[in-house]
């Protein structure tokens, strides 16, 4: 039970803040929350089954679109459009992962880099204006909340959010601590091994590829509820970039390491902005360079280094 205790007490105050904060920062953390889903999709591909993604921001902008085009042009109820992003995502990923079998390391990141830098122009396509509504991109309203619930539309929002984040953990907390988790980990480490141990080495690859995208679409969906906006410069290639940061600085192979990346990646430009306003790409440069130098193995290795000790501490 003493596992479960954190990640309870965590959730207790996730139900609390909304109710503390204005409505700007309860925004900044629905942002965070689906940041926080995007990261962990992308740390199953990376930090578990070791394939390189500098693209994922292109599944970030098809769970987005398919969520915004589904609101706007079809008037589906906002509810509805998460898990068909999701889907779209799912299989948009397989897709893309049965020819990235081919390559490995670099050449895969060369690969993805490629996708996240054609989507914004993609989307930009004459041919599909209709839909996503080209340079201008789609504009949705922010869903209020459900009758006879006492909430504003930030505050509903974030626990709409908050939900998604609680289903989606739990899934793939399930999935990484069992069998399939042991598989991906296999594969990473040692892919000659897992082989001769009858792990199918290509399926397995090619559906994390597919869940990994999952995850990254239905976080989309949400940030485009949240912003009421989808707009293919928001997409660009830096949003894989970031996505890739916030995994390396939250902590490879972490579950926790998620939610450390997505405070880093929603707050640390912010903060940067108010110390320089003339510089804060270069104030947001010197905070990264300190976190990898404090913490090379991320934020959730140093908390899990901290709590070793303490523990052996008392212990003794």
């Amino acid at each position: 039970m003493k596992r479960f205790a954190v990640p309870i007490a965590a959730f207790a105050v996730a139900c609390v803040l909304p109710f503390m904060l204005g409505n700007y920062t309860t925004f900044q953390l629905t942002m965070a929350m689906t940041y926080a889903i995007a990261l962990f999709g992308l740390n199953m591909l990376t930090g578990y089954n070791g394939q390189i993604s500098l693209g994922h921001g292109a599944f970030f902008a098809i769970g987005a679109y398919t969520a915004a085009i589904l609101m706007d042009k079809a008037n589906w109820p906002y509810w509805t459009t998460i898990p068909v992003a999701g889907l779209v995502c799912l299989v948009a990923g397989f897709l893309f992962g049965l020819p990235a079998l081919r390559l490995e390391g670099l050449y895969l990141a060369v690969a993805t880099l490629a996708l996240g830098t054609a989507m914004p122009q993609i989307l930009k396509y004459k041919g599909f204006e209709h839909w996503t509504g080209g340079s201008q991109g789609v504009v949705i309203l922010k869903p209020d909340a459900p009758e006879g619930i006492p909430l504003n539309q930030d505050q509903w929002l974030y626990f709409f959010t908050l939900f998604w984040v609680v289903v989606l953990f739990v899934i793939g907390w399930n999935l990484l601590r069992g069998r399939v988790g042991r598989a991906l980990i296999a594969i990473r480490d040692h892919p000659i091994a897992a082989q001769a141990m009858g792990i199918d080495t290509a399926m397995y690859k090619s559906l994390t590829f597919g869940v990994s995208a999952l995850y990254t679409g239905i976080a989309g969906a949400l940030a485009s509820i949240a912003v009421q906006f989808a707009s293919p410069d928001s997409f660009s290639v830096f949003l894989s970039l970031t996505l890739l940061i916030g995994m390396v600085v939250g902590g490879l192979a972490s579950i926790s390491g998620a939610f450390y990346g997505a405070l880093f990646i929603q707050f640390i430009p912010n903060v940067a902005d108010q110390i320089s306003k003339a510089a804060p790409w270069a104030i947001y440069g010197v905070f990264l360079i300190g976190f990898m130098y404090l913490m090379p193995s991320g934020v959730a290795g140093l908390v899990a280094m901290v709590r070793r000790r303490f523990f052996r501490k008392e212990a003794s």
